[in-house]
């Protein structure tokens, strides 16, 4: 059976400066080494670069196109221009520090590069919000005498392009080895049980802390298969309630129900989880005669175990109260109730209002009309049904005589 081959394309890693992320270029038939300088095309046009890996093939659905290609190997001449470029950056960026000083705006320079070429200087600066940074450009146009531009970054690409050492003691992760910023979420911290503190879980540059997404899906996975905290479960010492989950050592702490000051350590493959999280037991269901009157309010709380001990509540009915429960024996619940009295009163104030009605002589025709014959098809006149008052028809004014 003929497999198909994946096509591939050679390639070469370059990066612009040290520590910065890598592209791939065409060797256009050179054969490079790790730390070799180039010059390479680019869209700003020939730029200096250095290998970051030697020739190799990738597939060629990894590969953006168009791929550019490697121009030349880096000749003595063009180490000097690069030399002489990184002097005029340093330049650059003490002159810009010191006009936005001047001008008190409200940013902080990161760094100035200048191109291969010497035409065009491009800053990089962090602020909380807009600048207007016009005046500034027209200042440094004037000083150097070549194209400028202000690009304005962020706090994370800041410390990538600056660098320097974490928490752990090693270098940044950004800086070092991560090409592009993945997400990092609050949520990461509290599946990992870490603490909140921002000062503790916050990288350098003041965001959320690049590592916290590498061990999230190895958490998930403990999570998924572990108990979770507040379950009942069943040990070999007796049923009790998870206080504590350790998912890295596949542990909890339980603590035991006959003997709620002692918390013993199990394995998760010791125990049997009889109720899930923060779900309540279940109670005996409560017997037909001791449920609450329709619209009483609220379920009785009483159990099965307390009809047992008073069995001579059994022939009472219960109305349940917010206060207590109130006996009421069955004659005084048939018997009427205000709420009866009140009823009995609306049915029969409802039931005068239509004799009233129907006793009601009929309106007088208009002059030189006759009276309208009552309908003989035995249906009700609309204006008889309190329910259709404003559908009632309306009768004409009397003509006047002429």
């Amino acid at each position: 059976m003929e497999t198909t081959k994946t096509p591939t394309v050679q390639v070469v890693d370059i990066q612009f400066r040290p520590g910065q992320k890598v592209y791939y270029f065409d060797p256009a038939g050179l054969t490079l080494r790790p730390g070799d300088h180039v010059i390479i095309d680019t869209a700003r046009g020939a730029e200096f670069g250095i290998v970051a890996g030697g020739n190799h093939r990738i597939p060629e659905k990894d590969v953006v196109s168009p791929l550019r290609s490697v121009l030349r190997v880096a000749t003595a001449q063009d180490e000097k221009t690069v030399e002489e470029n990184r002097a005029k950056e340093r330049k650059a960026f003490a002159v810009c520090q010191q006009k936005i000083a001047e001008q008190q705006l409200d940013m902080q320079l990161v760094s100035a590069e200048c191109a291969f070429d010497g035409s065009k200087l491009l800053f990089f600066f962090t602020a909380d919000e807009r600048v207007d940074f016009r005046d500034l450009v027209k200042s440094l146009a004037a000083s150097f005498h070549t194209r400028i531009e202000l690009r304005q970054i962020g706090v994370r690409d800041k410390a990538k392009m600056v660098g320097g050492l974490g928490i752990c003691g090693r270098p940044f992760c950004c800086a070092s080895f991560l090409d592009d910023f993945q997400p990092v979420s609050i949520k990461m911290a509290k599946t990992q049980n870490l603490s909140l503190n921002p000062t503790k879980i916050s990288g350098t540059c003041g965001r959320l802390m690049c590592c916290l997404k590498y061990e999230q899906d190895a958490y998930e996975d403990l999570i998924r298969n572990a108990p979770k905290a507040e379950s009942f479960v069943d040990t070999p010492e007796g049923r009790g309630t998870i206080v504590d989950v350790d998912l890295l050592r596949s542990r909890v702490k339980v603590r035991l129900e006959d003997q709620p000051e002692t918390v013993i350590t199990f394995l998760n493959t010791d125990i049997a989880v009889l109720r899930s999280g923060k779900a309540k037991k279940n109670d005996p269901p409560i017997p037909a005669d001791l449920a609450p009157i329709s619209g009483g309010g609220k379920r009785s709380k009483m159990t099965a175990r307390e009809t047992e001990a008073s069995p001579s509540l059994d022939p009472i009915r219960f109305r349940y109260s917010t206060e207590s429960l109130v006996e009421e024996p069955e004659e005084e619940v048939a018997g009427d109730t205000p709420v009866a009295e009140q009823k009995k009163r609306r049915r029969n104030r409802h039931r005068g209002h239509n004799q009233n009605r129907e006793n009601k002589p009929a309106a007088a025709a208009p002059v030189g009309e006759k009276p309208a014959e009552p309908a003989q098809t035995g249906e009700k006149n609309p204006g008889q049904n309190r329910h259709h008052r404003r559908h009632r028809p309306r009768h004409k004014a009397p003509n006047k005589p002429e």
